[in-house]
């Protein structure tokens, strides 16, 4: 069994996990301003993007990065690390 130390040796599939069960189908607030169905900017790790339909992105890959990718209506559909 392989030896695992939490913080160092994660897997980013349940950091990608954990965060999705926090915020898909809530909404995101340009406020400070967050409750059961919306968060905002304070909520998320100190690296991230919000990413709208059809905004463009650069493609460089950050792993430590989370990606949260909005719908149309402003709630998250998917959230992704890189």
């Amino acid at each position: 069994m392989p030896l695992v130390v939490p913080g160092i040796m994660t897997n980013p599939e349940d950091k990608n996990q954990e965060w999705a069960n926090k915020l898909v189908g809530k909404t995101f607030s340009e406020s400070d301003e967050s409750n059961e169905t919306m968060f905002c900017k304070k909520d998320l790790p100190e690296t991230h993007r919000i990413i709208k339909p059809g905004q463009p992105v650069t493609r460089d890959f950050r792993p430590e990065r989370l990606n949260v990718h909005l719908k149309e209506d402003g709630t998250v559909s998917h959230v992704v690390h890189g």
